[in-house]
Protein backbone atom coordinates (compact mmCIF):
# COMPACT_ATOMS: atom_id res chain seq x y z
CA UNK A 1 0.00 0.00 0.00
CA UNK A 2 1.21 3.45 -1.29
CA UNK A 3 2.61 5.78 1.40
CA UNK A 4 -0.23 8.52 1.71
CA UNK A 5 1.28 12.11 0.69
CA UNK A 6 0.02 15.62 3.54
CA UNK A 7 1.14 18.33 1.07
CA UNK A 8 1.15 19.57 -2.45
CA UNK A 9 3.61 21.99 -3.46
CA UNK A 10 4.07 24.96 -5.75
CA UNK A 11 7.33 25.97 -7.23
CA UNK A 12 8.77 29.24 -8.67
CA UNK A 13 11.36 27.58 -11.71
CA UNK A 14 11.83 31.19 -13.12
CA UNK A 15 14.65 30.90 -15.03
CA UNK A 16 16.12 27.92 -17.23
CA UNK A 17 19.75 28.72 -15.86
CA UNK A 18 18.33 27.49 -12.42
CA UNK A 19 19.56 24.23 -13.95
CA UNK A 20 23.03 25.53 -14.12
CA UNK A 21 23.72 28.81 -12.39
CA UNK A 22 25.49 27.97 -8.33
CA UNK A 23 25.11 31.60 -7.85
CA UNK A 24 21.33 31.06 -7.56
CA UNK A 25 19.47 30.65 -4.02
CA UNK A 26 16.40 29.00 -5.02
CA UNK A 27 18.64 26.37 -6.93
CA UNK A 28 19.93 25.49 -3.25
CA UNK A 29 16.80 25.67 -2.00
CA UNK A 30 15.70 23.05 -4.37
CA UNK A 31 18.75 20.56 -3.92
CA UNK A 32 17.53 20.20 -0.36
CA UNK A 33 14.33 19.82 -0.81
CA UNK A 34 14.67 16.24 0.49
CA UNK A 35 16.92 16.93 3.33
CA UNK A 36 15.42 20.06 4.54
CA UNK A 37 11.86 20.12 3.40
CA UNK A 38 9.94 16.76 2.61
CA UNK A 39 11.64 13.36 3.13
CA UNK A 40 9.17 10.95 2.38
CA UNK A 41 9.62 9.40 -1.41
CA UNK A 42 6.77 9.63 -3.11
CA UNK A 43 5.38 6.94 -5.82
CA UNK A 44 5.10 9.19 -8.42
CA UNK A 45 4.73 12.40 -9.44
CA UNK A 46 2.47 14.79 -11.23
CA UNK A 47 3.82 17.98 -12.25
CA UNK A 48 1.51 20.69 -13.62
CA UNK A 49 3.91 22.97 -15.77
CA UNK A 50 3.70 26.08 -17.03
CA UNK A 51 5.09 25.65 -20.22
CA UNK A 52 2.62 22.97 -21.26
CA UNK A 53 -0.42 24.59 -22.87
CA UNK A 54 -3.44 23.12 -23.90
CA UNK A 55 -7.04 23.20 -25.41
CA UNK A 56 -8.14 20.41 -22.74
CA UNK A 57 -6.26 18.98 -19.58
CA UNK A 58 -3.75 16.97 -21.40
CA UNK A 59 -1.42 14.48 -19.83
CA UNK A 60 1.81 12.82 -21.52
CA UNK A 61 1.90 8.93 -21.73
CA UNK A 62 5.59 7.64 -21.50
CA UNK A 63 5.48 3.94 -21.53
CA UNK A 64 8.44 2.73 -22.89
CA UNK A 65 11.58 3.97 -21.39
CA UNK A 66 12.71 7.01 -20.00
CA UNK A 67 11.45 10.26 -20.44
CA UNK A 68 12.31 12.81 -23.59
CA UNK A 69 13.98 15.90 -22.15
CA UNK A 70 12.53 19.07 -24.05
CA UNK A 71 14.82 22.06 -24.31
CA UNK A 72 11.71 24.31 -24.79
CA UNK A 73 14.54 27.64 -24.05
CA UNK A 74 16.87 29.34 -26.50
CA UNK A 75 20.15 31.23 -26.89
CA UNK A 76 21.55 30.28 -23.05
CA UNK A 77 24.66 28.49 -22.35
CA UNK A 78 25.33 25.32 -24.54
CA UNK A 79 25.62 23.44 -21.52
CA UNK A 80 22.50 23.05 -20.93
CA UNK A 81 21.12 21.50 -23.50
CA UNK A 82 23.52 18.85 -22.65
CA UNK A 83 21.26 18.14 -19.70
CA UNK A 84 19.19 15.14 -19.49
CA UNK A 85 16.51 14.23 -16.98
CA UNK A 86 15.72 10.96 -17.97
CA UNK A 87 12.75 9.62 -15.43
CA UNK A 88 10.90 6.72 -16.06
CA UNK A 89 7.00 7.66 -17.16
CA UNK A 90 4.17 7.19 -15.63
CA UNK A 91 1.38 5.59 -17.62
CA UNK A 92 -0.27 4.31 -14.69
CA UNK A 93 -0.57 7.82 -13.14
CA UNK A 94 -1.57 9.61 -16.47
CA UNK A 95 -4.99 7.04 -16.69
CA UNK A 96 -5.44 7.64 -13.33
CA UNK A 97 -5.57 11.49 -13.52
CA UNK A 98 -8.04 10.71 -16.54
CA UNK A 99 -10.61 9.20 -14.84
CA UNK A 100 -10.52 11.91 -11.30
CA UNK A 101 -10.71 14.51 -13.85
CA UNK A 102 -13.43 13.00 -16.10
CA UNK A 103 -15.56 11.84 -12.40
CA UNK A 104 -15.15 15.22 -11.90
CA UNK A 105 -16.74 17.06 -14.77
CA UNK A 106 -13.84 17.29 -16.68
CA UNK A 107 -15.37 15.97 -20.16
CA UNK A 108 -12.56 15.71 -22.23
CA UNK A 109 -8.85 15.12 -21.24
CA UNK A 110 -6.56 14.04 -24.38
CA UNK A 111 -2.71 12.03 -23.78
CA UNK A 112 0.04 12.57 -25.37
CA UNK A 113 2.64 9.38 -25.89
CA UNK A 114 4.94 10.98 -27.72
CA UNK A 115 5.77 14.15 -25.24
CA UNK A 116 8.87 13.90 -22.87
CA UNK A 117 9.05 16.36 -19.81
CA UNK A 118 9.39 20.21 -20.26
CA UNK A 119 11.73 22.61 -18.55
CA UNK A 120 9.00 23.53 -16.40
CA UNK A 121 9.25 19.74 -15.06
CA UNK A 122 12.72 18.37 -15.63
CA UNK A 123 14.83 21.59 -13.97
CA UNK A 124 13.29 21.63 -10.75
CA UNK A 125 13.11 17.81 -10.34
CA UNK A 126 16.35 17.52 -11.60
CA UNK A 127 17.91 19.49 -8.40
CA UNK A 128 15.29 18.11 -6.14
CA UNK A 129 15.51 14.11 -7.69
CA UNK A 130 18.76 14.02 -9.61
CA UNK A 131 18.53 10.22 -9.34
CA UNK A 132 15.55 11.12 -11.88
CA UNK A 133 14.47 6.85 -10.72
CA UNK A 134 10.65 8.38 -9.80
CA UNK A 135 7.84 7.98 -12.18
CA UNK A 136 6.75 11.35 -13.63
CA UNK A 137 3.59 12.50 -15.25
CA UNK A 138 2.92 15.70 -16.65
CA UNK A 139 -0.57 17.44 -17.12
CA UNK A 140 -1.42 20.52 -18.82
CA UNK A 141 -2.80 24.41 -18.15
CA UNK A 142 -5.42 25.59 -19.91
CA UNK A 143 -4.77 29.09 -20.30
CA UNK A 144 -8.32 30.31 -22.10
CA UNK A 145 -9.48 28.96 -18.48
CA UNK A 146 -9.57 31.03 -15.26
CA UNK A 147 -8.31 30.46 -12.15
CA UNK A 148 -11.16 28.63 -10.44
CA UNK A 149 -10.91 26.49 -13.16
CA UNK A 150 -7.52 25.06 -12.15
CA UNK A 151 -8.43 25.21 -8.53
CA UNK A 152 -11.38 22.79 -9.52
CA UNK A 153 -8.72 20.48 -10.91
CA UNK A 154 -6.95 20.45 -8.37
CA UNK A 155 -9.89 19.53 -6.12
CA UNK A 156 -10.53 16.36 -8.77
CA UNK A 157 -6.69 15.27 -7.66
CA UNK A 158 -7.00 15.33 -4.13
CA UNK A 159 -7.34 11.42 -4.16
CA UNK A 160 -3.57 10.79 -5.75
CA UNK A 161 -2.38 12.07 -2.26
CA UNK A 162 -4.07 9.32 -0.71
CA UNK A 163 -2.08 6.92 -3.25
CA UNK A 164 1.54 7.82 -2.79
CA UNK A 165 1.72 10.54 -5.50
CA UNK A 166 3.23 13.96 -5.14
CA UNK A 167 1.89 16.83 -6.63
CA UNK A 168 3.63 19.40 -8.03
CA UNK A 169 2.91 23.28 -9.41
CA UNK A 170 5.62 24.71 -11.48
CA UNK A 171 5.31 27.76 -12.72
CA UNK A 172 6.83 31.38 -11.15
CA UNK A 173 5.06 33.55 -8.57
CA UNK A 174 5.70 36.93 -11.41
CA UNK A 175 6.51 36.24 -15.02
CA UNK A 176 6.65 39.17 -17.05
CA UNK A 177 9.46 38.51 -19.44
CA UNK A 178 9.00 41.90 -20.61
CA UNK A 179 9.96 43.33 -17.40
CA UNK A 180 13.34 41.83 -16.55
CA UNK A 181 16.38 43.95 -15.88
CA UNK A 182 20.26 42.86 -14.78
CA UNK A 183 19.56 44.76 -11.57
CA UNK A 184 19.61 43.71 -7.57
CA UNK A 185 17.03 46.33 -6.94
CA UNK A 186 13.49 44.59 -6.96
CA UNK A 187 11.07 46.62 -9.36
CA UNK A 188 7.84 47.77 -6.62
CA UNK A 189 4.92 46.15 -8.84
CA UNK A 190 6.96 42.48 -8.39
CA UNK A 191 7.14 43.18 -4.32
CA UNK A 192 3.80 44.55 -3.93
CA UNK A 193 1.93 41.60 -5.86
CA UNK A 194 4.63 39.17 -4.42
CA UNK A 195 3.69 40.29 -0.95
CA UNK A 196 -0.02 40.47 -1.57
CA UNK A 197 0.16 36.49 -2.85
CA UNK A 198 1.84 35.65 0.43
CA UNK A 199 -0.49 37.21 2.86
CA UNK A 200 -3.46 36.15 1.07
CA UNK A 201 -2.01 32.34 1.18
CA UNK A 202 -0.68 32.63 4.21
CA UNK A 203 -4.39 34.10 6.08
CA UNK A 204 -5.76 31.03 3.42
CA UNK A 205 -7.62 33.61 1.96
CA UNK A 206 -7.54 31.49 -1.05
CA UNK A 207 -10.60 32.97 -2.81
CA UNK A 208 -8.59 35.90 -3.21
CA UNK A 209 -6.25 34.33 -4.78
CA UNK A 210 -8.65 32.53 -7.25
CA UNK A 211 -10.08 36.21 -8.22
CA UNK A 212 -6.48 37.54 -8.06
CA UNK A 213 -7.22 39.20 -11.16
CA UNK A 214 -9.23 41.61 -9.01
CA UNK A 215 -8.18 41.29 -5.66
CA UNK A 216 -4.34 41.83 -6.05
CA UNK A 217 -1.85 44.56 -7.17
CA UNK A 218 -0.44 45.26 -10.36
CA UNK A 219 -1.83 41.41 -11.34
CA UNK A 220 -1.70 41.86 -15.12
CA UNK A 221 1.41 43.37 -15.01
CA UNK A 222 3.17 40.27 -12.54
CA UNK A 223 1.21 37.66 -14.90
CA UNK A 224 0.02 39.36 -18.24
CA UNK A 225 -0.55 35.62 -19.49
CA UNK A 226 -1.66 33.63 -16.37
CA UNK A 227 0.41 29.89 -18.02
CA UNK A 228 2.66 30.36 -14.30
CA UNK A 229 0.19 30.82 -12.18
CA UNK A 230 -2.23 28.58 -12.82
CA UNK A 231 0.00 25.61 -11.30
CA UNK A 232 -0.18 27.52 -7.99
CA UNK A 233 -3.99 26.97 -8.16
CA UNK A 234 -4.15 23.34 -9.33
CA UNK A 235 -1.39 22.92 -6.29
CA UNK A 236 -4.00 25.10 -3.87
CA UNK A 237 -7.13 23.17 -5.19
CA UNK A 238 -5.20 19.41 -4.62
CA UNK A 239 -4.38 20.44 -0.73
CA UNK A 240 -8.25 21.19 -0.14
CA UNK A 241 -9.92 23.98 1.67
CA UNK A 242 -8.82 24.04 4.68
CA UNK A 243 -4.93 23.51 4.32
CA UNK A 244 -2.02 25.54 5.86
CA UNK A 245 0.12 27.51 3.20
CA UNK A 246 3.57 27.67 3.94
CA UNK A 247 6.12 29.94 2.36
CA UNK A 248 8.94 27.86 1.94
CA UNK A 249 11.92 29.95 -0.16
CA UNK A 250 12.04 33.34 -1.23
CA UNK A 251 14.53 35.03 -3.79
CA UNK A 252 14.45 37.38 -6.45
CA UNK A 253 16.11 36.96 -9.74
CA UNK A 254 16.58 39.94 -12.32
CA UNK A 255 14.65 42.25 -10.72
CA UNK A 256 11.12 41.07 -10.66
CA UNK A 257 11.50 37.05 -11.05
CA UNK A 258 10.16 36.20 -8.20
CA UNK A 259 11.26 32.47 -6.67
CA UNK A 260 8.16 32.42 -4.10
CA UNK A 261 7.73 28.68 -3.52
CA UNK A 262 4.96 27.29 -1.13
CA UNK A 263 3.95 24.31 0.51
CA UNK A 264 0.39 23.47 1.18
CA UNK A 265 -0.12 21.22 3.96
CA UNK A 266 -3.32 19.25 4.44
CA UNK A 267 -5.21 19.38 8.04
CA UNK A 268 -6.20 16.26 9.17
Amino acid sequence: MAMKIQDTFYISHGSPTLSIDETMPARHFLQSFQQKVYAPRPSSILVISGHWETTYPTLNVVSDGPSDTIYDFYGFPKSMYQLKYPAPGAPKLANRVKELLMSSGFKRVDQEKNRGLDHGAWVPLMLMYPEADIPVCQLSVQTDQDATYHYNMGKALAPLKDEGVLIIGSGATTHNLKMLRNTTSVQPWAQEFDMWLKQALLEGRYEDVKEYKEKAPHATVAHPWPDHFYPLHVAMGASGQDSKAELIHHSWGLSSLSYASYRFKTIA
